[in-house]
């Protein structure tokens, strides 16, 4: 009989994976936690442990180098990641005792090494570090004390204010409660926190956006007797303004052109009352039957999932419809909290980016009827992602203009016509939208 993993097994190997093979941390951590059959208190503890170390590499690997004989670039990529997930125990987790943290660490040595010194190294660093713990240098530059590789410092220090970076580095090293919005379509908010905290959550309004709930203690939300009622999905609050910004309303026909996985969608039908048409897109097949699955789960038959590349002019969709939404693909560099492992990717295909948002908004402004509207979205907090695509197809689309908004909570109105939700100030994702009116 196979030997049962563990949390810290489960995170190991999400770590090297991610190391190796490039794979995103929050997919593949998903996948392993379903595989190992983790209970939720050892699920939530691999991925503290997997988003801990992730948040705070740079961190650890600045202590781990200055205890280590042996550069951390020479070791094998599964010792690197045992001492990391040993140190980020020993410095940042205070429910696990230093000599435990070891010896598992040691364990993994053992386990996951083809050097049989290995266990040793990890022993020896991992002490080093505890009696060492209370006075460890602290480094001076804000990418190593933040773990954000410095073009990610440079890029957000162009966007900010010097007093306000760190706050948003920090911010984005933080732990954000998981956000739904309540189906409103099907239950009602004082119902739907009531069916929650009977199944053991931590259930928190949110204090400035109605239907929208913060929980904790979630375990695997997709398990939950509510959630398969469909009384709710989950939706940060910056992506529901978005949606409000754009004002769907009964009757409406609605494209949304880069749905997966589909929350803009979801929100757009629920603010119809489930009246008028969705058609809600991907390029990827498979994510149609996604989007088929979470509308089915809400009770939303409006949601009509296609394959579309945002692209490719559809000539049956020219002219036709009412509102446009277009969350284009992005650096996803507003979304650290959730994907830490986000900073760390190659930056240099980044910048292959505005050519193909650009492309996807003109294309998908010829679908917009004279009178309606086009909503411009990312989860980025890039100028070049953001206001310069807009001002840009504005330059070359003069039967566009940007439209002024109201939504709730610290924004107000938005006169411009455009937002950017920051972590750090709002305590939302980094998104940016722009709500454009297509005149008559």
């Amino acid at each position: 009989m196979a030997e049962r993993s563990t949390a810290r097994d489960v995170a190991l190997r999400v770590l090297v994976a991610c190391e190796r093979q490039g794979a995103w941390s929050d997919g593949f951590l998903k996948k392993e936690i379903g595989g190992a059959g983790l209970d939720g208190r050892d699920a939530a503890l691999a991925t503290r442990l997997c988003f801990g170390v992730q948040q705070n590499r740079m961190l650890l690997d600045f202590w781990l180098g200055n205890l280590s004989k042996i550069p951390l670039d020479k070791m094998e990529p599964a010792v690197r990641s045992i001492l990391r997930l040993g140190a980020y125990q020993i410095l940042f987790l205070d429910r696990v005792p230093d000599h435990a943290a070891v010896n598992q660490a040691v364990e993994q040595g053992r386990k996951n090494s083809r050097n049989p010194r290995s266990a040793g190294l990890v022993n020896g660093i991992l002490r080093s570090l505890i009696r060492q713990k209370s006075e460890l240098p602290q480094p001076t530059d804000l990418s190593t004390r933040y773990s954000h590789p410095q073009w990610l410092v440079d890029a957000f220090s162009r966007r900010l204010p010097a007093e306000e970076l760190e706050a948003l580095l920090r911010a984005d090293n933080s732990e954000p409660p998981t956000c739904i919005q309540i189906n409103t379509c099907k239950a009602e908010t004082p119902a739907a926190i009531e069916a929650l905290q009977q199944e053991g959550m931590t259930v928190s309004p949110h204090p400035w956006l109605p239907d929208c709930l913060l929980l904790q203690g979630t375990g695997n939300l997709e398990q939950s007797a509510v959630f398969q009622r469909g009384w709710f999905y989950v939706q940060d609050v910056a992506a529901r303004l978005a949606v409000l910004a754009a004002d769907p309303r009964p009757g409406m026909e609605v494209l949304d052109a880069c749905a997966a996985p589909g929350g803009k969608s979801f929100a757009a039908a629920i603010a119809m009352g489930n009246q008028g048409r969705v058609i809600s897109c991907d390029i990827h097949p498979h994510k149609q039957i996604l989007l088929q699955r979470g509308a089915d789960r809400l009770g939303l038959p409006i949601i009509r999932p296609e394959v579309l590349d945002g692209k490719v002019c559809k000539d049956d969709f020219l002219n036709s419809f009412d509102l446009v939404i277009a969350d284009v693909p992005c650096s996803g560099l507003g979304i650290i909290r959730k994907k830490p492992d986000i900073r760390y990717k190659d930056p240099e295909p980044l910048a292959g980016l505005p050519r193909v948002q650009g492309a996807i908004l003109e294309n998908v402004s010829r679908y917009v009827r004279p009178g309606g509207v086009l909503l411009y979205a990312t989860c980025t907090l890039l100028e070049r992602e953001n206001e310069a695509i807009v001002a840009t197809f504005l330059e070359k689309q003069k039967g566009f203009t940007l439209e002024q908004f109201q939504v709730p909570g610290p924004f107000g109105l938005c006169a411009d016509g455009m937002l950017t939700c920051w972590p750090h100030r709002h305590g939302t994702d980094g998104f940016f939208f722009a709500k454009l009116r297509r005149r008559v």
